[in-house]
């Protein structure tokens, strides 16, 4: 192909060449014969005679055969044949194309006489006061391409001869590069492979997504895709103009070396976007030893996030109670020694001091909370925050009706969440204390609010979205505190509240500390 090629380049310069010569030198020829015949005295007396077809005929085929033109003929000034080599021309209109021969001029170049290209040269006749009184046309049809190529003879030959030496040289060395960097596949196999990886790569069910060093997709499959809410035009453009969770792009976009991306075993980095939770590894890619980018795995671990923020809920109902249980069982062994030592006064005491404290915990719920679940869950809270020195306070204004059991999982979920974020920041401080308020009477605009307001630091204002995002990286046991500090958190709160079409926002509480508050619009099917 590549001697063909240059073959064909070299035969292309040869015939322009050819061409160009041909019109150089036979247009000088057309019009030296043009000039010498229009300086015939028998021309210049006869040619407006009315016989001039006939008187001037031998002086105008005597010009063709000094020449070798294919025609000559005798133009009148208004763009008539007078007399012509070619007797059927005359009395018909001639052709000038673009000379400028009628302004008294000498010219040559292309005409199109009678539907053939041809070499034109005009000589005009000029009176004594400059005046044209006619004009003397030599024209040549052009050589056809057969002729052209035959008449640069051994000309051509030389520079076919060269082009196919160079044509076989460059096939050499081209084929040989080629093989070199496909490590000697050939182009089907090549494409095989190519046909082969995209297949793999938009069948598996973990998205890919390739970044290049200039920040630009360079490969998405199809569950990235899915899980990203993009589709495969965005290949080519910069991750941070696709739309985006500003998470991920954020993620995309870091240093590979912050997060481990040149480990050979980087771990995971969990994000919470608004409608999913994505576990995401990557790693650097390079080439030569030159670094191409980054190549990131995700994976859709919403459902996990999800039970897993249920099951720390439940978890810490299961905690209030074993903890209550050797409470219980402290408590039973002081009364078993009471009643041993006889004082059965200390023992009715006792009794009546434990029982007017649990009926407390438990009514300052009941009484605002109907759902059990939620009730359950915010008691053992409060025993739990109590451990660590942290008072958890009821609202006045919290109403609770009876929820639908699935609704009323995902709010143990929320809430769950929330308080121990609250517990967590406030412990320590001066005035440890989480407040928590929920409302849901399906009343007003039919909303679930809820409000868990902390004494801790607060949130500075630049962080109340990222909050919501981005999630911990995922670690072995034993490393980075304690597990139940490396969960999801605020992140999952967010997923929840938007599967239900709500929102969650954080904002500076009274007095000091961060406010948190949930709304989610209640269906009619909300409550039990």
């Amino acid at each position: 192909m590549v001697v063909a090629v240059v073959l064909l380049a070299v035969a292309a310069v040869s015939v322009t060449q050819s061409t160009r010569e041909f019109r150089e030198v036979r247009g000088q020829r057309m019009i030296a014969v043009a000039e010498n015949t229009a300086s015939l005295p028998i021309v210049r007396e006869r040619f407006a005679d009315p016989f001039a077809a006939q008187i001037l005929a031998p002086d105008v085929d005597r010009a063709v055969a000094l020449s070798g033109a294919g025609l000559a003929e005798i133009i009148s000034p208004d763009g008539i044949v007078r007399a012509s080599s070619d007797p059927s021309r005359v009395g018909a209109p001639a052709e000038f194309g673009t000379s400028d021969s009628r302004t008294g001029r000498a010219w040559f170049g292309d005409v199109d006489i009678a539907g053939v290209h041809s070499l034109v040269g005009q000589v005009p006749i000029l009176a004594v006061t400059g005046d044209v009184l006619a004009v003397v046309s030599v024209s040549e049809r052009y050589p056809s391409l057969w002729q052209l190529l035959s008449g640069a003879g051994e000309r051509l030959a030389v520079y076919l001869s060269l082009g196919a030496l160079l044509g076989l040289a460059a096939s050499w060395l081209l084929s040989r590069r080629i093989k070199r960097r496909t490590r000697g596949l050939e182009i089907a196999e090549i494409a095989g492979l190519a046909d082969h990886r995209e297949a793999l790569l938009h069948s598996i069910r973990e998205g890919v997504v390739a970044v290049n060093t200039d920040g630009e997709i360079t490969l998405l499959n199809d569950s990235a895709c899915e899980l990203l809410g993009l589709d495969s035009t965005v290949i080519g453009r910069r991750v941070d103009s696709v739309g985006m969770d500003p998470a991920v792009v954020d993620f995309l976009q870091s240093d590979p070396d912050s997060d481990g991306a040149h480990t050979s075993a980087g771990p995971d980095t969990v994000i919470a976007t608004r409608t999913r939770v994505l576990a995401l590894n990557r790693r650097a890619a390079s080439s030569d030893g030159h670094s191409i980018g980054t190549v990131t795995t995700m994976r859709d671990s919403t459902e996990l996030a999800t039970m897993r923020g249920q099951l720390s809920s439940h978890k810490s109902v299961t905690d209030t109670l074993r903890a209550q249980t050797h409470e219980f069982a402290n408590q039973l062994h002081t009364i078993s020694g009471l009643v041993q030592l006889g004082e059965f006064d200390a023992v009715r005491e006792l009794v009546g001091a434990l029982t007017r404290r649990r009926a407390e915990i438990s009514d300052a719920v009941t009484q605002r909370i109907s759902d059990p679940a939620v009730a359950a869950l915010l008691i053992a809270k409060t025993s739990l925050a109590a451990e660590r020195k942290v008072a958890l306070d009821i609202s006045g204004e919290s109403s609770l009706s009876p929820l639908d059991p699935a609704m009323a999982t995902d709010v143990i979920t929320l809430l769950g969440n929330l308080i121990d974020n609250a517990v967590d920041v406030s412990e320590g401080s001066a005035e440890a204390r989480v407040v928590v308020g929920i409302t849901g009477d399906g009343i007003g605009d039919g909303a679930l609010m809820i409000n868990v307001t902390d004494s801790g630091p607060g949130v500075p204002e630049h962080l109340r979205e990222s909050i919501f995002a981005r999630g911990v990286t995922s670690k072995p046991e034993g490393a980075g505190g304690p597990a139940e500090k490396r969960g999801i958190g605020l992140a999952l709160v967010r997923l929840v509240t938007a599967q239900y079409g709500g929102s969650v926002a954080v904002t500076d509480a009274t007095g000091g500390g961060a406010r948190f508050t949930v709304r989610i619009p209640l269906s009619e099917n909300a409550h039990a």
